[in-house]
């Protein structure tokens, strides 16, 4: 078996969980991942003579993602993908859905940190290579992304204390 078959096998479904996290929507998480691997495909020698390819891998998914988020309308895309998200997969943990609608809210390049750091366990200075900025950017995307996540899956924990 080649070495982007078994990539495949080991990665996909880990790399579509990962990059949930960013796009905020499965469905697309599924496709920018698909995209990383027919990339890889189109650029075998690139591909087999790279040391971790998985993370060759997630970091083409990712730049997929962001070319995606840029071409579209934020609004529009938050709009299209929260109503489709609990209908299409209601076998998600519903903690797990809060925490990515919470993150849907956030400018993308925090989510993207907050995703890369906690659902995809990178390091610090592989999110900030990812993102082309200093490991100290990445440090407060993170910081102000996990203030906001809190005022907002705290929000109606407080409104019932209040009621």
């Amino acid at each position: 078996m080649d070495k982007l078959r078994d990539v495949f096998d080991t990665s996909y479904r880990r790399l579509v969980g990962q990059l949930y996290g960013v796009c905020g929507d499965l469905a697309e998480a599924e496709d920018v991942v698909s995209e990383a691997f027919a990339r890889a495909a189109a650029h075998r020698r690139t591909f087999d003579a790279v040391d971790n390819p998985e993370a060759w891998l997630r970091t083409v998914a990712v730049n997929v993602a962001r070319t995606r988020f840029r071409r579209r309308a934020m609004g529009d895309r938050l709009l299209r993908s929260s109503r489709t998200t609990e209908t299409r997969h209601p076998d998600l943990a519903s903690d797990r859905l809060a925490l990515v609608a919470a993150m849907r809210t956030l400018p993308h390049a925090q989510r993207e940190a907050l995703a890369l750091h906690y659902f995809a366990d990178l390091p610090l200075h592989d999110i900030a290579v990812a993102a082309g900025v200093p490991v100290g950017t990445i440090k407060a995307r993170l910081s102000r992304g996990r203030s906001a996540l809190a005022g907002l899956l705290d929000a109606p924990a407080r409104e019932d204390d209040h009621a």
